[in-house]
């Protein structure tokens, strides 16, 4: 048969003659066996970079899931890292497997519910946002090692090898590392270990200057060489534990030695016709979105204006927001009524509840709170292959350079992830989401959390994306939902222009050029507060196309990341 096809063919080119044999190797019965390709969008070129190259070396997503996520912890500091949690949402094409991974940080065991409050009552955010106080026992060491042991094919210090050369060798900071680091340079003067790896005697380094954490690459080595004993065990445990005790905060050895990784079920839910895959509690992500979703639903928002178009989502936020707000905590210490949030005929009601000629005042649904001035947080990454096994990550360490205490002789910054729980009733955390004792500190607890990793599936396309941004990240993810509904590609999902309401503070959030200016005005008419921001949020996010089995990926320009699409030789 190959014979006869090289016979009427000799004239061809070499790049012909390949299709050419393929097509043959169809008729005879042959297999032909796809090359494989693979998407990756994080947070920093760096990052990205660190996912190919595990992957060259024969690891699957997941080994470059590790990857990414240790590459990020050195070179986006800002955002996440050991000293922090996440979540990992997983697809398995295999068994058809979705898992997410709860790396989510805890509190100590000796935390206590008023450990924030003066001897008026009144919350301390100063204690909840920076030092030891603020930061709850960290997740992502164990969520490193878990999804190397459990999904990937390489060894954990085979998969953390880029970051560690990262951390050892250094790489060049960029402006977003320096606007961050401005945002928050005061708290980092204050401690001496933290501002000689990340300062430049007290100022902001230059552009392009090399940040080397050579206290990081020996923690990063201990996890390779031990394991999860290598972080929550021995000399990294007890440096740790020191540098929180030493400044009057409640970890323990205890605290650590306890610290384990849980498997959930992530939520899921349609719109539309579209699957919807995303984060389970304690992460209010996944509820909030497809509670939202739910309540759009019952509306055509192809047949209104763009300001009714607005107005009706802006609505559905605040209901869901608010519910967030009631019912949202850690399921395995509280009751939470997830399957009837996310039900279809409770969204029903909310939907009835929507006018068109106005807006319902966040006070008639519960009490005001002072808004709080929240910063930009937190990563996330998306992997996808062309057989549809998939990655979304968001990780975090909550404010930029968390508490921005780094615990001596390990380079780990600590997180400040405690101020997202409770402090008291109505109280706004660092992002001005309120909450009740569903949300209040206890030992061991969870806290909650807006991170959004999630997958969209239609009978054409597989998606993956999230974004970091604090309270604004479900937002932002259901308006790319609702981009991907429409049709269009991760590239125009990452540029979406951004508005958000969270139920309190009683205004509409949106970014600078989010709305139009008659939009704006419009929006006023129907009763709305606006408040404008700055340009918020990075998301990274790719696409499966399934009729020709194509990738495509694209990083959100507001920031400084990399998606690409590469060929992985085996």
């Amino acid at each position: 048969m190959l014979g006869s096809f090289w016979k009427q063919n000799k004239r061809v080119k070499y790049t012909g003659l390949v299709s050419l044999i393929l097509v043959a190797l169809s008729i005879t019965g042959c297999s032909v066996k796809q090359p494989r390709q693979v998407a990756i969008a994080s947070a920093h070129p760096l990052a990205t970079q660190a996912g190919f190259e595990i992957l060259q070396q024969g690891g699957n997503v997941y080994d470059a899931a590790v990857a990414v996520s240790a590459a990020l912890a050195v070179v986006e500091p800002s955002g996440s890292g050991l000293g922090g949690g996440g979540f990992w949402l997983l697809h398995r094409e295999s068994d058809n497997l979705d898992i997410m991974i709860d790396g989510r940080e805890k509190a100590p065991l000796l935390a206590h519910k008023d450990m924030f409050l003066n001897t008026s009552g009144e919350v301390n955010k100063q204690l909840s946002l920076n030092g030891v106080l603020a930061a709850g026992i960290p997740g992502m060491p164990a969520g490193l090692v878990h999804l190397s042991e459990q999904y990937g094919k390489l060894s954990l210090a085979e998969n953390l090898q880029p970051a560690i050369r990262y951390a050892e060798q250094g790489f060049p900071i960029d402006g977003r590392h320096q606007k961050l680091l401005s945002f928050r340079k005061n708290i980092l003067k204050q401690h001496a270990e933290t501002a000689d790896i990340f300062l430049a005697q007290g100022q902001i380094p230059d552009k392009n200057s090399l940040l080397k954490q050579s206290d990081l690459a020996q923690t990063l080595k201990q996890l390779a060489d031990k394991g999860k004993a290598g972080f929550y065990q021995g000399i990294i445990a007890d440096k740790l534990v020191n540098a929180v005790q030493k400044g009057g905060g409640f970890w323990t050895l205890e605290d650590l030695l306890k610290y384990r990784i849980i498997e959930r079920k992530p939520v899921t839910g349609h719109y539309k016709g579209i699957k919807i895959t995303s984060a389970a509690l304690p992460s209010s992500g996944g509820i909030v979105l497809l509670e939202t979703l739910n309540i759009l639903e019952n509306i055509d928002l192809n047949a209104v204006d763009s300001i009714t178009r607005k107005h009706l989502i802006t609505e559905a936020m605040r209901r869901a927001y608010h519910d967030r707000a009631l019912y949202l905590g850690d399921a395995d210490f509280i009751e939470v009524p997830v399957e009837r949030l996310i039900n279809k005929q409770y969204a029903q009601g909310l939907s009835s509840t929507l006018r068109t000629d106005r807006t319902l005042p966040s006070r008639y649904l519960s009490g005001q709170t002072p808004e709080k001035q929240g910063g930009r947080n937190t990563t996330h990454f998306s992997i996808i292959d062309n057989q549809g096994n998939r990655v979304a990550a968001t990780l975090s360490i909550n404010f930029p350079f968390g508490a921005g205490l780094v615990a001596e002789g390990t380079g780990v910054l600590l997180n400040n992830e405690m101020d997202d729980f409770v402090s008291a009733k109505n109280s706004g955390n660092g992002y001005g989401l309120v909450g009740g004792e569903a949300n209040a500190i206890a030992p061991e607890k969870r806290m909650l959390s807006s991170m959004t990793p999630t997958f969209l599936q239609d009978d054409e396309r597989i998606a993956v994306l999230g974004t970091p941004g604090g309270s604004r990240i479900i937002s932002m993810v259901l308006l790319a939902t609702l981009d991907f509904a429409a049709g269009h590609s991760p590239e125009s999902w990452v540029k979406v222009k951004r508005f958000h309401h969270q139920y309190i503070p009683d205004q509409i959030l949106y970014e600078k050029q989010g709305l139009s200016a008659e939009e704006i005005t419009g929006l006023r008419a129907l009763g709305h507060q606006l408040k404008q921001s700055y340009n918020y949020g990075n998301m990274q996010a790719v696409q499966l196309d399934k009729a020709n089995n194509s990738l495509s990926a694209a990083s959100d320009h507001r920031g400084e990341g990399l998606a690409s699409v590469q060929q992985i030789h085996e």
